[in-house]
């Protein structure tokens, strides 16, 4: 099943005659529990798709559904013939009102075929309707440019047997890239670890898989215990330091980092020590995430003091300088603007530039990324938001942004085949949240959908994007997945 030109969540009204192929188009694209069909609602309050007689409660109960789904923020397709001016702008105003695209799409087929069609029918259209359809399809098309729909699309050439092609009829959607070509590179996160009864086997070949993909690194969450927004507290989370170093072994061109390690259980100069370590061990494929630390819980099980807000982000300021000082040629004494240093000797020394990339979208943190980071990571949900901050506190501290402070984001899709299995993984993953909720807070489509959606990123100068889904079982599911990191085609 291809995706549907259109972006979820929305309400797309069809609009074709009799024999038109709208029923097969929209088959193509959406699920059978997203199309609403006028047809099919005659044939469950009458004798039949074809009684007439069925119409008027065929309808009342096609809007109560509509408006149903629209409520939740649904994607709902409209399978009517669509000729009703009056109709068509009230679901119009239906989508406005829940904020879903409005779109309509004219399945445009020669009148010969759809006489042809017709007549091969069981209960055929009348003639004389049906070439009353034709007219008002053709009289509707031209209509469509001054009623105010987000999306106008004209599909012709469609059948049992053909797909059809779709043409844009309005400017406000742009032809969309179809690769993440505009990324430095993706980056896979794995936040949560079903491994099983051998941990190792697991780790490494998620790491070969995510390394043969064509993923350009790897990180892990840097947590005492795991996660509410992953896991359950007792489900495993490995150390991981201890387990970077495994998989550096393991691998050959991964990139290997924490995304993020809290300056509150993670003393800078110790971590700066580790994190050079391993980037001499793996030949200078070390990346350091760092930030303030948030979850109140590690901390206060592991004995471990949880200080203020404003004194975790001075920490984060300090702790910066003092990776940086450490990582610094020789052993001479720092005096900088936060931190003093007898001397500095740490060997071994990182084997060239080892990135720092500051994990957090408050506007301090961000101030900090800018300031002395090498990058600036938030969560995509944050990113409209985050970027004028971030651009107006590097302007401010005289850096380039997206030359010499990378924009980076944490991105937690949910990713599936088609778009049965994107509602099958929503379902397995969602927790206590109705589906509309959990949607309209997640990334959600196909493998094609997120392409186009991480290329996206690219052009809006998002360097690398850490790819973190919450259904990952194993290294044979990293395949499903591997089209995001632009080895394969989409």
């Amino acid at each position: 099943m291809p995706d549907p030109p259109v972006p979820d969540p929305a309400i797309v009204v069809l609009v074709g005659a009799a024999g038109a192929g709208k029923s097969h188009w929209a088959a193509r694209h959406w699920r059978d529990v997203e199309i609403v069909s006028s047809d099919r609602l005659r044939d469950v309050v009458g004798s039949g798709p074809a009684d007439l007689a069925a119409t008027d409660d065929a309808f009342d109960l096609l809007d109560r559904i509509v408006a149903a789904r629209a409520a939740r923020r649904l994607t709902t397709v409209v399978d009517t013939l669509g000729l009703d001016a009056d109709r068509r702008h009230a679901l119009r105003d239906l989508a406005r009102r829940h904020d879903l695209t409005a779109a309509v799409v004219v399945v445009d087929t020669p009148g010969a075929t759809c006489r042809a069609r017709n007549g091969a029918r069981d209960r055929p259209v009348p003639a004389t309707a049906l070439r009353s359809q034709l007219r008002r399809v053709a009289e509707t098309r031209e209509s469509l440019a001054d009623e105010d729909w987000d999306r106008v699309l004209t599909v012709s050439g469609v059948g049992p047997d053909a797909a059809g092609g779709v043409t844009e009829a309005t400017k406000t959607a742009a032809a969309q890239p179809t690769s993440a070509s505009g990324l430095d590179g993706v980056v896979l996160h794995v936040s949560r670890f079903p491994w099983g009864e051998d941990p190792q086997a697991w780790l490494v070949g998620v790491a070969r898989a995510a390394e043969e993909a064509g993923f350009t690194g790897l990180a892990l969450m840097d947590h005492l215990i795991q996660v509410p927004q992953v896991g359950r507290a007792w489900e495993p989370i490995p150390e991981p330091l201890v387990t970077l170093g495994v998989l550096a072994a393991s691998t050959t061109s991964l990139r290997l980092g924490t995304l993020v390690s809290p300056v509150t259980f993670r003393p800078p100069g110790v971590l700066a020590k580790a994190m050079a370590t391993l980037d001499v061990l793996s030949g200078g494929r070390a990346f350091c995430g760092v930030g303030a630390g948030w979850f109140a819980r590690e901390h206060a099980s592991h004995d471990v003091a949880f200080p203020r807000v404003g004194a975790r982000q001075g920490a984060l300021e300090r702790g910066i300088e003092v990776m940086r000082a450490v990582w610094r040629p020789g052993t001479k004494a720092h005096h900088g603007a936060m931190v003093d240093l007898p001397d500095t000797t740490s060997y071994p020394r990182p084997t060239g530039d080892l990135p720092i990339v500051v994990g957090g979208s408050g506007a301090r943190t961000l101030r900090i990324a800018a300031r002395l980071g090498d990058a600036s990571n938030v969560r995509t949900e944050r990113l409209d938001e985050a970027l004028p901050v971030l651009r107006d506190a590097c302007q401010q501290a005289g850096r380039r942004l997206g030359e010499e402070v990378a924009v980076t984001v944490l991105d937690t899709p949910v990713v599936g085949t088609d778009r049965d299995d994107v509602a099958r993984r929503v379902e397995r993953v969602r927790g206590r949240l109705d589906a509309a909720t959990f949607t309209s807070r997640r990334a959600v489509g196909t493998v094609a959908h997120h392409r186009t959606r991480l290329a996206t990123l690219g052009e809006r100068g998002v360097a690398t994007v850490f790819l973190a889904v919450g259904d990952l079982e194993g290294p044979d599911d990293v395949e499903r997945l591997a089209p995001l990191a632009g080895a394969l085609p989409g």
